[in-house]
């Protein structure tokens, strides 16, 4: 199955996703960013964990984590032209119900797309 996003590599998106709206969650903040009109990139999602988060294995783990609950809601619930990036928490994002996950990105999502 293919991912309907590319992935944010450079650290200058990175850098502009964090200017922009963002919402916490119990497991992860998200941070969103509307790109510009002229840009087809369509969606992009990026991941990251600090070492807040543990060692290298459980860095690891917490993105697989939220690789998998971007690529299982982002069809659905993420809009075309933007960029998402999602961070992980310390002892959270690991240990968190996978379903709360889903349904704690939807709801963040939904309100990042609300108006300001």
């Amino acid at each position: 199955m293919t991912v309907p996003y590319t992935v944010l590599k450079k650290r200058g998106d990175f850098l502009a996703a964090a200017r922009a709206r963002r919402q916490a969650m119990p497991a992860f903040t998200l941070q969103a960013r509307a790109r510009a009109e002229d840009d087809g990139a369509g969606m992009r999602v990026g991941f990251t964990c600090s070492k807040k988060v543990g060692n290298a294995v459980a860095r690891n783990r917490a993105k697989r984590r939220l690789r998998e609950i971007a690529r299982l809601v982002l069809p659905d619930a993420g809009q075309t032209g933007w960029d998402y990036v999602l961070i992980g928490r310390p002892s959270a994002t690991a240990t968190r119900d996978f379903v709360a996950m889903q349904d704690d990105l939807r709801r963040a999502l939904t309100a990042c797309h609300a108006p300001r």
